[in-house]
């Protein structure tokens, strides 16, 4: 324990100054504790508001450590923080709800209100998913968002619970679209929506991402021979000023399929298509094992041949929460202006 203390301290240490500037921002919504290059593999520990969420990957805490780093952070933020572990070292990181070294109390585990540069997100710990509805190592590309969209048309795909598109509204865009498979994370975007009552309402578009971005670049749905395909809704080829993808590792669907080591091409190319000219794509993989060197050129060959060559192309660094030492940081962040 000793050990995982001092690297706490150490990790702590490293984020002073940015936890200091974040508090002045109105943001309460951090990473306090990144295991994988921090010095315990596999446990990471965030700050979600009046939260304070741990969990570990790879190895279960035992109740004294938990404890122990619950202390350790309230002491050193001066904050008292309603205490959530989860233990997901079981198959596919699926949390172990039977809570046997530390049961959360009912107040910990009410739905709760964070805060990045003031705006209200809703954040929940344990839901029906997985994560608490806000992914805290996009907040460089959700601030990117905010300071370049002023009077821009919107498009963010894959929208989860909508904070890019939310970011976006709060930069000034003249619409937002949000673009999710899932109703239920639409309704969160919804519900984020209505929290920043002083925010224009945003557009959302519940839809497999192949159909909808197809339409929209003007392209056909394709379909193999004799398939019958599921209903869709019906949307008019447009192009948006800004388009953010950010797909999740590996999806299916009956009208293709998301795998973001070997297909990305099939992802970007109709979002290249769906950027108007003149127009800014940011896109995002989340895949550790993916080469940001191989991938930034996959992107620019793919507009190249789409006849849509990049004038500029910026890597965008993760938040300084999430640090990664050895430069290959899984979150990788391009924003290409066409």
């Amino acid at each position: 324990m000793t050990s995982l203390l001092s690297a706490l301290d150490d990790a702590l240490s490293r984020r002073e100054s940015l936890l200091a500037q974040l508090h002045t921002e109105g943001t309460d919504c951090y990473r306090l504790f990144h295991g994988t290059q921090e010095g315990a593999s596999g446990l990471t520990i965030d700050r979600y508001g009046s939260q304070l969420l741990i969990q570990s990957f790879h190895t279960p805490l035992d109740r004294d450590a938990l404890f122990a780093l619950h202390t350790r952070i309230e002491r050193h933020l001066d904050q008292a923080l309603h205490l959530i572990y989860n233990n997901r070292s079981q198959g596919n990181s699926r949390i172990d709800r039977t809570d046997a070294v530390y049961t959360p109390t009912l107040e910990a585990l009410e739905p709760t209100i964070g805060h990045e540069w003031g705006l209200n997100y809703r954040i929940r710990s344990r839901h029906e998913g997985q994560d608490p509805l806000l992914f805290l190592d996009l907040r460089n590309a959700r601030d990117w968002i905010k300071q370049n969209s002023a009077g821009r048309s919107v498009l963010n795909l894959f929208a989860y619970t909508c904070g890019v598109g939310l970011c976006a509204a709060a930069g000034g865009a003249s619409e937002v679209w949000n673009l999710d498979f899932a109703a239920r994370n639409l309704a969160v975007g919804q519900e984020n929506n209505r929290l920043n009552p002083t925010l224009p309402l945003m557009h959302f578009v519940q839809s497999d991402y192949f159909p909808a971005i197809r339409q929209l670049a003007g392209l056909p749905i394709s379909r193999r021979h004799g398939q019958h395909l599921p209903s869709y809704p019906r949307l008019q080829a447009r192009s948006f000023d800004l388009v953010f993808l950010d797909p999740p590792a590996w999806a299916k669907s009956p009208f293709g399929t998301v795998d973001l080591l070997r297909d990305y091409q099939s992802l970007i190319k109709p979002a290249l298509l769906a950027t108007a000219n003149g127009g800014t794509l940011v896109c995002c993989n989340n895949l550790a094992k993916v080469d940001m060197t191989e991938w930034q050129e996959t992107v620019i060959r793919c507009a190249n041949k789409l006849g849509r060559p990049v004038r500029d192309c910026q890597i965008l660094p993760p938040a300084s929460d999430f640090p990664s030492f050895d430069g290959r940081s899984p979150l990788k962040t391009l924003i290409l202006q066409l």
